[in-house]
């Protein structure tokens, strides 16, 4: 069976400011902070779009890889509180892929089939193939973060997903997956700020939702259940990264680096040809 490696190479700032450890406090994390990077927002912006190129190649070279019988494939997870950024890292990150090669996912509300079925399995219908990248926007951790503030389900069925999660997350690993899990980590007080300019614009009214209001009102409740998912499920061959999103400019640079270190690590090379590469020249050279 594939595996993937989980050893970052050695110029992966994001990956070492970012990655949950032991003794992770998401509520000492300033959600205005800027880890792995100390210069402005213009000088952010300039650094995102200069990796356009570099983040093409490695996706072109994963896609490849999979053509020549490679079994490798890359899973983006982003999580985070509502207006914390996630459509923003699907433009400005996501939408740097070839569409071709992705695959975007927005877990909502399970459906009445879903519902019949295994947290897991609406998941796992939905894992990149080989050569993909696939994109959850949420995931199955909406089962202990929304079902665990909401008590959708008793506790003593959410509580024992940590678990279940932990070993689906091992098998998507050791199947040839390298799996990202991003949490974009907003302030309440930045929160609040983009509701009320989605209130305030009219061209932004399509954006807001009046339930986000009543989300909001739990938000003690929701950073103590995203404490407890991101600390109990960050394991060695899927760790969780916090990402600061007070800063939009920073959570997208951020983002986008996760996603190069990690495909770095994966040292993708381009499939050697399996035909006599000289022999096609002639033969194309005597064509009219």
């Amino acid at each position: 069976m594939a595996t993937t490696s989980t050893t970052p190479p050695a110029s992966a700032a994001y990956i070492k400011a970012l990655r949950v450890g032991e003794g992770f406090d998401l509520l000492a994390l300033d959600p205005r902070s800027t880890p792995g990077f100390d210069g402005d927002k213009a000088a952010g912006e300039k650094a995102l779009a200069a990796l356009g190129d570099r983040l093409a190649e490695l996706q072109e070279r994963l896609y490849a890889e999979s053509k020549a019988g490679g079994t490798r494939s890359m899973l983006l997870i982003i999580q985070g509180m509502d207006t914390s950024g996630k459509g923003g890292v699907m433009r400005h990150v996501v939408g740097a892929f070839d569409p071709q090669g992705v695959d975007i996912t927005s877990f909502k509300a399970p459906t009445a089939e879903e519902k019949k079925h295994p947290f897991l399995w609406r998941i796992r219908n939905a894992l990149p193939t080989a050569g993909q990248i696939g994109v959850f926007d949420r995931s199955h951790y909406e089962d202990v973060l929304i079902v665990r503030v909401h008590d959708l389900v008793p506790q003593s069925e959410w509580s024992g997903r940590y678990a279940q999660i932990n070993d689906f997350e091992a098998e998507v690993v050791a199947s040839g997956t390298t799996v990202v899990k991003v949490m974009l980590h907003i302030s309440s007080d930045e929160q609040k700020e983009r509701l009320s300019e989605r209130l305030e614009r009219p061209d932004k009214h399509w954006k807001f939702n009046p339930g986000d209001l009543d989300e909001r009102a739990h938000w003690a409740d929701y950073q103590e259940a995203y404490q407890a998912a991101v600390e109990r499920c960050s394991t060695d061959g899927a760790p969780w990264f916090v990402v600061p999103a007070d800063r939009k400019w920073y959570a997208r640079l951020a983002v986008m680096n996760l996603v190069l270190e990690h495909l770095e690590a994966l040292d993708l090379q381009w499939p050697t040809a399996d035909f006599d590469v000289e022999a096609e020249k002639r033969r194309l050279a005597t064509m009219p």
